[in-house]
Protein backbone atom coordinates (compact mmCIF):
# COMPACT_ATOMS: atom_id res chain seq x y z
CA UNK A 1 0.00 0.00 0.00
CA UNK A 2 2.80 2.37 1.10
CA UNK A 3 4.77 1.71 -2.05
CA UNK A 4 1.18 2.37 -4.56
CA UNK A 5 0.75 5.29 -2.63
CA UNK A 6 4.25 6.69 -3.44
CA UNK A 7 3.84 5.82 -7.49
CA UNK A 8 0.67 8.25 -7.10
CA UNK A 9 2.47 10.91 -5.35
CA UNK A 10 5.26 10.91 -7.67
CA UNK A 11 3.01 10.49 -10.54
CA UNK A 12 1.24 13.69 -9.43
CA UNK A 13 4.47 15.55 -9.04
CA UNK A 14 5.81 15.09 -12.30
CA UNK A 15 2.91 16.55 -13.30
CA UNK A 16 2.78 19.72 -11.12
CA UNK A 17 6.12 20.31 -12.00
CA UNK A 18 6.60 19.62 -15.76
CA UNK A 19 8.53 16.85 -15.43
CA UNK A 20 8.33 13.27 -16.92
CA UNK A 21 5.97 10.79 -14.55
CA UNK A 22 6.51 7.17 -14.48
CA UNK A 23 5.58 4.83 -16.90
CA UNK A 24 2.12 3.47 -16.25
CA UNK A 25 3.87 -0.03 -16.68
CA UNK A 26 0.95 -2.53 -16.21
CA UNK A 27 -2.34 -0.91 -17.30
CA UNK A 28 -0.50 0.70 -21.05
CA UNK A 29 1.05 -2.46 -21.73
CA UNK A 30 -2.24 -4.54 -20.48
CA UNK A 31 -4.10 -2.44 -22.82
CA UNK A 32 -1.69 -2.77 -26.05
CA UNK A 33 -1.93 -6.82 -25.71
CA UNK A 34 -5.53 -6.49 -25.51
CA UNK A 35 -5.14 -4.12 -29.00
CA UNK A 36 -3.12 -6.85 -30.66
CA UNK A 37 -4.48 -9.97 -29.72
CA UNK A 38 -7.59 -8.56 -30.99
CA UNK A 39 -6.18 -7.58 -34.45
CA UNK A 40 -4.01 -10.99 -34.88
CA UNK A 41 -7.47 -12.92 -33.87
CA UNK A 42 -9.86 -10.65 -37.00
CA UNK A 43 -7.20 -9.93 -39.47
CA UNK A 44 -7.61 -12.89 -41.54
CA UNK A 45 -11.35 -11.86 -41.54
CA UNK A 46 -11.18 -9.20 -44.14
CA UNK A 47 -10.47 -9.94 -48.16
CA UNK A 48 -6.86 -8.64 -50.05
CA UNK A 49 -7.53 -4.73 -49.92
CA UNK A 50 -6.52 -3.37 -53.61
CA UNK A 51 -3.31 -1.91 -51.65
CA UNK A 52 -2.41 -4.89 -50.38
CA UNK A 53 -1.84 -6.51 -53.67
CA UNK A 54 -0.27 -3.74 -55.19
CA UNK A 55 2.33 -4.00 -52.46
CA UNK A 56 2.42 -7.73 -53.20
CA UNK A 57 2.96 -6.92 -57.06
CA UNK A 58 5.70 -3.97 -55.91
CA UNK A 59 7.31 -6.50 -53.46
CA UNK A 60 7.71 -8.45 -56.71
CA UNK A 61 9.32 -6.07 -58.92
CA UNK A 62 11.61 -4.21 -55.85
CA UNK A 63 13.23 -0.65 -56.58
CA UNK A 64 14.56 1.86 -54.83
CA UNK A 65 11.21 3.88 -55.35
CA UNK A 66 7.77 3.75 -56.66
CA UNK A 67 5.72 6.24 -58.68
CA UNK A 68 3.41 6.73 -55.37
CA UNK A 69 5.29 5.42 -52.85
CA UNK A 70 8.98 4.70 -50.95
CA UNK A 71 9.96 0.67 -50.69
CA UNK A 72 9.50 0.07 -47.52
CA UNK A 73 6.11 -0.95 -47.39
CA UNK A 74 6.23 -3.07 -50.78
CA UNK A 75 9.53 -4.66 -49.11
CA UNK A 76 7.53 -5.93 -46.01
CA UNK A 77 4.71 -7.49 -48.52
CA UNK A 78 7.40 -9.40 -49.75
CA UNK A 79 9.17 -10.64 -47.23
CA UNK A 80 5.67 -11.41 -45.21
CA UNK A 81 4.93 -13.23 -48.12
CA UNK A 82 8.11 -15.02 -48.98
CA UNK A 83 7.66 -16.31 -45.17
CA UNK A 84 4.06 -17.48 -45.74
CA UNK A 85 2.65 -17.33 -49.29
CA UNK A 86 -0.80 -16.93 -49.56
CA UNK A 87 -0.98 -15.63 -45.90
CA UNK A 88 -3.08 -12.97 -45.19
CA UNK A 89 -2.38 -13.02 -41.10
CA UNK A 90 1.72 -12.78 -42.18
CA UNK A 91 0.95 -9.95 -44.12
CA UNK A 92 -0.58 -7.85 -42.31
CA UNK A 93 1.85 -9.03 -38.99
CA UNK A 94 4.00 -5.70 -39.45
CA UNK A 95 0.79 -3.63 -38.56
CA UNK A 96 -0.25 -6.03 -36.52
CA UNK A 97 2.94 -5.10 -33.96
CA UNK A 98 2.88 -1.69 -35.15
CA UNK A 99 -0.63 -0.75 -33.79
CA UNK A 100 -0.42 -1.70 -30.07
CA UNK A 101 3.65 -0.12 -30.12
CA UNK A 102 2.08 2.83 -31.27
CA UNK A 103 -0.38 3.06 -28.37
CA UNK A 104 2.19 2.68 -25.96
CA UNK A 105 4.59 5.58 -27.43
CA UNK A 106 1.35 7.16 -27.35
CA UNK A 107 1.26 6.58 -23.94
CA UNK A 108 4.42 7.91 -23.18
CA UNK A 109 3.92 10.75 -24.92
CA UNK A 110 1.57 11.88 -22.38
CA UNK A 111 4.09 10.84 -19.75
CA UNK A 112 7.05 12.50 -20.63
CA UNK A 113 4.11 15.96 -20.76
CA UNK A 114 3.77 14.89 -17.13
CA UNK A 115 1.10 12.77 -17.12
CA UNK A 116 0.13 10.06 -14.69
CA UNK A 117 -1.51 6.89 -14.67
CA UNK A 118 -4.94 8.52 -15.64
CA UNK A 119 -3.28 10.47 -18.66
CA UNK A 120 -1.15 7.97 -19.90
CA UNK A 121 -4.16 5.32 -19.98
CA UNK A 122 -6.93 7.59 -21.11
CA UNK A 123 -4.17 8.24 -24.20
CA UNK A 124 -3.66 4.73 -25.21
CA UNK A 125 -7.41 4.48 -24.85
CA UNK A 126 -8.08 6.96 -26.97
CA UNK A 127 -5.66 5.94 -29.74
CA UNK A 128 -6.97 2.13 -29.62
CA UNK A 129 -10.65 3.51 -30.44
CA UNK A 130 -9.66 5.88 -33.05
CA UNK A 131 -11.97 5.03 -36.19
CA UNK A 132 -8.65 6.47 -38.37
CA UNK A 133 -6.42 3.81 -36.50
CA UNK A 134 -9.02 0.64 -36.54
CA UNK A 135 -9.77 1.16 -40.10
CA UNK A 136 -6.56 1.05 -41.13
CA UNK A 137 -5.08 -1.12 -38.50
CA UNK A 138 -6.56 -4.27 -40.13
CA UNK A 139 -4.51 -4.06 -43.33
CA UNK A 140 -0.93 -3.45 -44.47
CA UNK A 141 -0.95 0.03 -45.37
CA UNK A 142 1.47 2.93 -45.12
CA UNK A 143 -0.09 5.16 -42.98
CA UNK A 144 0.06 2.98 -39.72
CA UNK A 145 4.05 2.82 -40.18
CA UNK A 146 3.70 6.74 -41.13
CA UNK A 147 1.87 7.09 -37.65
CA UNK A 148 4.10 4.95 -35.62
CA UNK A 149 6.86 7.18 -37.03
CA UNK A 150 5.20 10.33 -36.24
CA UNK A 151 4.37 8.98 -32.68
CA UNK A 152 8.14 7.95 -31.49
CA UNK A 153 9.59 11.35 -33.10
CA UNK A 154 6.97 13.57 -31.56
CA UNK A 155 7.96 11.63 -27.85
CA UNK A 156 11.79 11.87 -28.49
CA UNK A 157 11.52 15.37 -29.36
CA UNK A 158 9.11 16.16 -26.31
CA UNK A 159 12.00 14.27 -24.58
CA UNK A 160 14.72 16.54 -25.63
CA UNK A 161 13.15 19.73 -25.22
CA UNK A 162 12.78 18.99 -21.22
CA UNK A 163 16.07 16.98 -20.82
CA UNK A 164 18.34 18.69 -23.74
CA UNK A 165 19.90 15.67 -24.13
CA UNK A 166 21.27 15.76 -28.18
CA UNK A 167 21.62 12.66 -28.40
CA UNK A 168 17.99 12.00 -29.21
CA UNK A 169 18.42 14.38 -32.33
CA UNK A 170 20.43 10.44 -33.63
CA UNK A 171 17.53 8.69 -32.76
CA UNK A 172 15.02 11.30 -34.22
CA UNK A 173 17.47 11.31 -37.46
CA UNK A 174 16.81 7.40 -37.68
CA UNK A 175 13.29 7.25 -36.89
CA UNK A 176 12.81 9.87 -39.69
CA UNK A 177 15.07 7.56 -41.93
CA UNK A 178 12.55 4.80 -41.74
CA UNK A 179 9.37 7.06 -42.00
CA UNK A 180 10.99 7.97 -45.39
CA UNK A 181 10.85 4.96 -46.23
CA UNK A 182 7.15 4.30 -45.67
CA UNK A 183 5.98 7.89 -46.74
CA UNK A 184 7.23 11.44 -47.67
CA UNK A 185 4.54 12.86 -45.53
CA UNK A 186 7.37 13.45 -42.84
CA UNK A 187 9.43 16.20 -44.61
CA UNK A 188 6.07 18.30 -44.10
CA UNK A 189 6.28 17.66 -40.77
CA UNK A 190 10.03 18.63 -40.18
CA UNK A 191 9.27 21.61 -41.98
CA UNK A 192 6.54 22.77 -40.32
CA UNK A 193 8.50 22.03 -37.34
CA UNK A 194 11.31 23.96 -38.33
CA UNK A 195 8.99 27.07 -38.55
CA UNK A 196 7.37 26.84 -35.40
CA UNK A 197 10.57 26.37 -33.94
CA UNK A 198 11.65 30.16 -35.78
CA UNK A 199 8.26 31.69 -34.45
CA UNK A 200 7.88 30.33 -30.77
CA UNK A 201 11.76 28.82 -29.93
CA UNK A 202 13.07 27.25 -28.58
CA UNK A 203 15.90 28.70 -31.23
CA UNK A 204 18.81 27.32 -30.12
CA UNK A 205 17.88 23.90 -31.46
CA UNK A 206 19.45 25.06 -34.69
CA UNK A 207 22.86 25.41 -32.86
CA UNK A 208 23.22 22.06 -32.16
CA UNK A 209 25.59 19.77 -34.10
CA UNK A 210 23.64 16.76 -33.36
CA UNK A 211 20.43 18.06 -34.76
CA UNK A 212 22.29 18.23 -37.82
CA UNK A 213 24.22 15.04 -37.79
CA UNK A 214 20.58 13.38 -37.36
CA UNK A 215 19.62 15.11 -40.22
CA UNK A 216 22.05 13.61 -42.31
CA UNK A 217 21.48 10.28 -41.63
CA UNK A 218 17.53 10.49 -42.75
CA UNK A 219 19.40 12.41 -45.54
CA UNK A 220 21.60 9.28 -46.41
CA UNK A 221 18.93 6.61 -45.74
CA UNK A 222 16.74 8.94 -48.32
CA UNK A 223 19.13 9.41 -51.02
CA UNK A 224 18.43 6.37 -53.08
CA UNK A 225 14.97 6.90 -53.28
CA UNK A 226 15.66 10.98 -54.14
CA UNK A 227 17.70 9.94 -56.94
CA UNK A 228 15.04 7.14 -58.30
CA UNK A 229 12.36 9.86 -58.36
CA UNK A 230 14.62 12.61 -60.18
CA UNK A 231 16.18 9.91 -62.55
CA UNK A 232 11.96 8.68 -63.29
CA UNK A 233 10.52 12.26 -63.58
CA UNK A 234 9.80 13.30 -60.01
CA UNK A 235 6.46 11.44 -60.69
CA UNK A 236 5.61 12.03 -56.87
CA UNK A 237 4.95 15.68 -57.56
CA UNK A 238 2.60 14.29 -59.89
CA UNK A 239 0.84 11.83 -57.87
CA UNK A 240 -0.22 15.14 -54.97
CA UNK A 241 -1.60 16.65 -58.08
CA UNK A 242 -3.98 13.11 -58.63
CA UNK A 243 -4.69 12.47 -55.24
CA UNK A 244 -5.93 16.28 -55.16
CA UNK A 245 -7.50 15.61 -57.83
CA UNK A 246 -9.12 12.63 -56.17
CA UNK A 247 -10.05 14.78 -52.78
CA UNK A 248 -12.14 17.37 -54.98
CA UNK A 249 -14.02 14.80 -56.10
CA UNK A 250 -14.81 13.45 -52.71
CA UNK A 251 -16.00 16.68 -51.31
CA UNK A 252 -12.82 18.78 -51.41
CA UNK A 253 -11.76 21.24 -48.49
CA UNK A 254 -15.59 21.60 -47.34
CA UNK A 255 -15.67 18.16 -46.33
CA UNK A 256 -11.71 18.17 -44.73
CA UNK A 257 -12.12 19.06 -41.34
CA UNK A 258 -15.65 16.71 -40.72
CA UNK A 259 -13.87 13.82 -41.98
CA UNK A 260 -11.09 14.55 -39.51
CA UNK A 261 -12.94 14.99 -36.83
CA UNK A 262 -14.83 11.76 -37.96
CA UNK A 263 -11.56 9.61 -37.78
CA UNK A 264 -10.37 10.53 -34.51
CA UNK A 265 -14.27 9.37 -32.73
CA UNK A 266 -16.56 10.25 -29.81
CA UNK A 267 -13.60 10.91 -27.73
CA UNK A 268 -10.53 12.00 -29.84
CA UNK A 269 -12.51 14.63 -31.47
CA UNK A 270 -12.91 16.28 -28.06
CA UNK A 271 -9.46 15.81 -27.00
CA UNK A 272 -7.94 16.43 -30.36
CA UNK A 273 -9.54 20.12 -29.90
CA UNK A 274 -8.84 20.52 -26.56
CA UNK A 275 -5.05 19.23 -26.59
CA UNK A 276 -4.00 21.32 -29.33
CA UNK A 277 -5.89 24.30 -27.37
CA UNK A 278 -3.20 23.43 -24.09
CA UNK A 279 -0.31 23.07 -26.18
CA UNK A 280 -0.88 27.03 -27.58
CA UNK A 281 -2.47 28.10 -23.94
CA UNK A 282 -1.77 26.57 -21.51
CA UNK A 283 1.05 28.12 -19.20
CA UNK A 284 2.78 24.49 -17.93
CA UNK A 285 3.25 23.36 -22.07
CA UNK A 286 5.05 26.99 -22.96
CA UNK A 287 8.02 25.18 -23.32
CA UNK A 288 6.12 22.69 -26.07
CA UNK A 289 3.76 25.77 -27.95
CA UNK A 290 5.69 25.20 -31.08
CA UNK A 291 4.07 21.88 -31.44
CA UNK A 292 0.85 23.40 -31.10
CA UNK A 293 1.57 25.98 -34.13
CA UNK A 294 3.10 22.62 -35.65
CA UNK A 295 -0.28 20.85 -35.74
CA UNK A 296 -2.05 24.18 -36.83
CA UNK A 297 0.44 24.60 -39.78
CA UNK A 298 0.21 21.77 -40.95
CA UNK A 299 -3.89 21.35 -40.74
CA UNK A 300 -4.00 24.50 -43.20
CA UNK A 301 -1.27 23.24 -45.41
CA UNK A 302 -2.95 19.80 -45.86
CA UNK A 303 -6.58 21.37 -46.24
CA UNK A 304 -5.24 24.58 -48.36
CA UNK A 305 -3.18 21.75 -51.16
CA UNK A 306 -6.68 19.33 -51.05
CA UNK A 307 -4.46 16.43 -49.42
CA UNK A 308 -6.26 13.82 -48.01
CA UNK A 309 -7.40 14.41 -44.04
CA UNK A 310 -5.61 11.44 -42.05
CA UNK A 311 -2.46 12.88 -43.23
CA UNK A 312 -2.42 14.47 -39.99
CA UNK A 313 -3.29 11.12 -37.97
CA UNK A 314 0.64 11.38 -36.99
CA UNK A 315 -0.04 14.22 -34.85
CA UNK A 316 -3.11 12.89 -32.90
CA UNK A 317 -1.58 11.11 -29.78
CA UNK A 318 0.47 14.47 -29.46
CA UNK A 319 -2.78 16.18 -29.13
CA UNK A 320 -4.52 13.40 -27.12
CA UNK A 321 -2.14 13.26 -24.45
CA UNK A 322 -1.52 17.65 -23.54
CA UNK A 323 -5.56 17.01 -23.74
CA UNK A 324 -5.79 13.88 -21.30
CA UNK A 325 -2.32 15.15 -18.87
CA UNK A 326 -4.71 18.47 -18.45
CA UNK A 327 -7.72 16.09 -17.42
CA UNK A 328 -5.86 14.86 -14.96
CA UNK A 329 -4.01 17.71 -13.48
CA UNK A 330 -7.50 19.60 -13.45
CA UNK A 331 -11.14 19.58 -11.94
CA UNK A 332 -13.05 20.17 -15.68
CA UNK A 333 -16.56 21.00 -16.42
CA UNK A 334 -18.96 18.47 -16.15
CA UNK A 335 -19.48 17.80 -20.00
CA UNK A 336 -15.93 17.43 -19.97
CA UNK A 337 -15.53 15.26 -17.07
CA UNK A 338 -17.76 13.20 -19.08
CA UNK A 339 -15.60 12.86 -22.36
CA UNK A 340 -12.60 10.45 -21.20
CA UNK A 341 -15.25 8.19 -18.87
CA UNK A 342 -15.36 4.53 -19.85
CA UNK A 343 -19.33 4.64 -20.72
CA UNK A 344 -17.98 6.98 -23.65
CA UNK A 345 -15.38 5.03 -24.66
CA UNK A 346 -17.84 2.07 -24.28
CA UNK A 347 -20.41 3.13 -26.53
CA UNK A 348 -17.32 4.32 -29.03
CA UNK A 349 -16.24 0.57 -28.95
CA UNK A 350 -19.69 -0.85 -29.18
CA UNK A 351 -19.98 1.64 -32.77
CA UNK A 352 -16.73 0.38 -34.02
CA UNK A 353 -17.14 -3.13 -33.73
CA UNK A 354 -20.41 -2.91 -36.18
CA UNK A 355 -17.63 -1.55 -39.04
CA UNK A 356 -14.23 -2.78 -38.05
CA UNK A 357 -14.25 -6.27 -36.92
CA UNK A 358 -15.44 -9.39 -38.77
CA UNK A 359 -17.40 -10.80 -36.18
CA UNK A 360 -21.36 -11.56 -36.98
CA UNK A 361 -22.93 -9.03 -35.33
CA UNK A 362 -26.65 -9.00 -37.20
CA UNK A 363 -28.09 -8.84 -33.65
CA UNK A 364 -26.88 -4.87 -33.37
CA UNK A 365 -27.95 -4.00 -36.63
CA UNK A 366 -28.80 -6.24 -39.25
CA UNK A 367 -26.93 -8.61 -41.48
CA UNK A 368 -25.05 -6.00 -43.56
CA UNK A 369 -21.67 -5.32 -42.02
CA UNK A 370 -20.07 -3.10 -44.65
CA UNK A 371 -20.99 0.30 -43.37
CA UNK A 372 -17.30 1.79 -43.25
CA UNK A 373 -17.05 -0.44 -46.50
CA UNK A 374 -13.48 -1.99 -45.06
CA UNK A 375 -14.75 -5.64 -46.57
CA UNK A 376 -12.88 -5.37 -50.16
CA UNK A 377 -13.73 -6.51 -53.67
CA UNK A 378 -14.42 -9.87 -54.04
CA UNK A 379 -11.09 -10.29 -56.24
CA UNK A 380 -11.46 -14.07 -57.06
CA UNK A 381 -14.56 -13.57 -58.60
CA UNK A 382 -13.35 -11.03 -60.77
CA UNK A 383 -10.61 -13.31 -61.80
CA UNK A 384 -12.54 -16.16 -62.76
CA UNK A 385 -14.87 -13.52 -64.76
CA UNK A 386 -11.72 -12.59 -66.76
CA UNK A 387 -10.45 -16.55 -66.75
CA UNK A 388 -13.55 -17.45 -68.64
CA UNK A 389 -13.00 -14.50 -70.54
CA UNK A 390 -9.47 -15.67 -71.39
CA UNK A 391 -10.58 -18.92 -72.23
CA UNK A 392 -13.39 -18.07 -74.66
CA UNK A 393 -10.61 -16.36 -76.84
CA UNK A 394 -9.75 -18.20 -80.02
CA UNK A 395 -6.52 -20.54 -79.99
CA UNK A 396 -5.16 -17.93 -82.19
CA UNK A 397 -5.96 -15.04 -80.17
CA UNK A 398 -5.47 -16.46 -77.30
CA UNK A 399 -1.38 -17.23 -78.31
CA UNK A 400 -1.03 -13.34 -78.55
CA UNK A 401 -2.98 -12.07 -75.60
CA UNK A 402 -2.38 -10.73 -72.29
CA UNK A 403 -4.73 -8.78 -69.45
CA UNK A 404 -4.31 -5.31 -69.07
CA UNK A 405 -6.26 -3.82 -66.37
CA UNK A 406 -7.59 -0.14 -65.53
CA UNK A 407 -6.37 -0.05 -61.88
CA UNK A 408 -3.31 -1.31 -59.87
CA UNK A 409 -5.66 -2.90 -57.43
CA UNK A 410 -7.27 -4.67 -60.26
CA UNK A 411 -4.30 -6.14 -61.79
CA UNK A 412 -2.63 -6.77 -58.62
CA UNK A 413 -6.00 -9.14 -57.54
CA UNK A 414 -5.26 -10.97 -61.41
CA UNK A 415 -1.44 -10.81 -60.81
CA UNK A 416 -2.26 -13.00 -57.70
CA UNK A 417 -5.53 -15.04 -58.05
CA UNK A 418 -4.65 -15.11 -61.92
CA UNK A 419 -1.73 -18.05 -62.73
CA UNK A 420 -3.71 -20.65 -60.41
CA UNK A 421 -6.91 -19.84 -63.44
CA UNK A 422 -4.58 -20.34 -66.46
CA UNK A 423 -4.19 -16.24 -67.15
CA UNK A 424 -1.39 -14.47 -68.84
CA UNK A 425 0.41 -12.09 -67.82
CA UNK A 426 -0.90 -9.26 -66.12
CA UNK A 427 -0.11 -5.51 -66.85
CA UNK A 428 -1.71 -1.91 -66.52
CA UNK A 429 -0.40 1.64 -66.77
CA UNK A 430 -2.22 2.50 -63.08
CA UNK A 431 0.52 4.32 -61.10
CA UNK A 432 3.42 1.85 -59.73
CA UNK A 433 2.31 -0.43 -62.39
CA UNK A 434 2.96 1.23 -65.37
CA UNK A 435 6.77 0.70 -64.71
CA UNK A 436 6.38 -3.13 -63.92
CA UNK A 437 6.68 -4.12 -67.30
CA UNK A 438 5.47 -3.52 -71.43
CA UNK A 439 3.29 -6.40 -73.12
CA UNK A 440 5.88 -7.58 -75.93
CA UNK A 441 5.61 -6.30 -79.64
CA UNK A 442 4.27 -9.88 -80.49
CA UNK A 443 0.83 -9.02 -78.31
CA UNK A 444 -1.89 -8.28 -80.67
CA UNK A 445 -5.08 -9.21 -78.16
CA UNK A 446 -5.71 -7.62 -74.64
CA UNK A 447 -8.29 -8.47 -72.79
CA UNK A 448 -8.84 -5.16 -70.69
CA UNK A 449 -10.76 -4.98 -67.21
CA UNK A 450 -11.99 -1.77 -66.78
CA UNK A 451 -13.53 1.49 -68.62
CA UNK A 452 -11.58 0.92 -72.48
CA UNK A 453 -8.96 4.32 -72.31
CA UNK A 454 -9.97 6.01 -75.37
CA UNK A 455 -6.20 5.37 -77.18
CA UNK A 456 -6.10 1.67 -77.14
CA UNK A 457 -9.48 1.83 -78.10
CA UNK A 458 -8.33 4.32 -81.07
CA UNK A 459 -5.28 1.65 -81.82
CA UNK A 460 -7.58 -1.57 -82.09
CA UNK A 461 -9.54 -2.57 -85.27
CA UNK A 462 -12.36 -4.78 -83.17
CA UNK A 463 -13.02 -4.03 -79.48
CA UNK A 464 -16.10 -5.77 -78.11
CA UNK A 465 -17.37 -5.63 -74.45
CA UNK A 466 -17.45 -9.25 -73.51
CA UNK A 467 -19.18 -8.92 -70.06
CA UNK A 468 -19.78 -6.33 -66.66
CA UNK A 469 -18.55 -8.26 -64.09
CA UNK A 470 -20.73 -7.38 -60.80
CA UNK A 471 -19.37 -7.29 -57.87
CA UNK A 472 -21.45 -9.80 -54.96
CA UNK A 473 -20.26 -7.31 -52.49
CA UNK A 474 -22.51 -5.01 -53.91
CA UNK A 475 -21.61 -1.16 -54.61
CA UNK A 476 -20.13 -0.42 -51.40
CA UNK A 477 -16.90 -2.47 -52.50
CA UNK A 478 -14.09 -0.59 -53.89
CA UNK A 479 -13.72 -0.10 -57.31
CA UNK A 480 -17.66 0.73 -58.24
CA UNK A 481 -20.25 -2.01 -58.46
CA UNK A 482 -19.87 -3.22 -62.26
CA UNK A 483 -15.82 -4.47 -63.92
CA UNK A 484 -16.26 -3.97 -67.76
CA UNK A 485 -14.02 -6.88 -69.36
CA UNK A 486 -13.29 -5.92 -73.06
CA UNK A 487 -11.40 -8.19 -75.70
CA UNK A 488 -9.13 -5.79 -78.56
CA UNK A 489 -7.83 -7.34 -80.97
CA UNK A 490 -6.07 -6.59 -84.06
CA UNK A 491 -3.43 -3.49 -81.85
CA UNK A 492 -1.62 -1.53 -84.32
CA UNK A 493 1.22 0.52 -83.01
CA UNK A 494 4.36 -0.82 -81.30
CA UNK A 495 3.33 -1.23 -77.71
CA UNK A 496 6.71 0.63 -76.83
CA UNK A 497 4.54 3.82 -78.32
CA UNK A 498 1.29 2.82 -76.99
CA UNK A 499 1.93 1.86 -73.48
CA UNK A 500 2.85 6.09 -72.41
CA UNK A 501 -0.30 6.88 -73.51
CA UNK A 502 -2.33 4.13 -71.25
CA UNK A 503 -0.21 5.55 -68.37
CA UNK A 504 -2.32 7.43 -65.86
CA UNK A 505 -2.15 8.22 -61.79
Amino acid sequence: MHQDTTRGRVAVEGAETGGAAPFAKGPVLGIAAVIGSILLITSVGYRYSGDELYFLAAGRHLDWGYVDQPPLVPLLAHLMDSVLPGSRLALRLPVTVLVPLTAVLAARLAGELGGGRRAQVLTCVTFAISPTILMGSHRLSTTIVDVCCWTAATWLLVRWVRVRDDRLWLAIGAVTAIALQAKYLVVFLWVAVGVALVAAGPREVFRRPLLWAGAAIAAVVAAPGVVWQAAHGWPQVDMGSAIAAEVEAAGGRAAFLPILLLGTGLVGGVLLCGGLWRLLRAPELRPYRFLGWTVVLLAVFFLVSDSRPYYLTGLFPLCWAAAAVGIERRRPARWWRWVPTWPTCLVTVVILVRGVLPLDVEWLWGADRTVLALRDFDWPALTDAVADTYRGLDPAERSDAVVVADDYGRAGALDRFGPERGLPPVYSGSRGYWYFGTPPERIDTVVYVGPLPEALRRECENTRLVREFVDPLGPTARGGHGVPIWVCTGIRPPWAELWPRLRHL
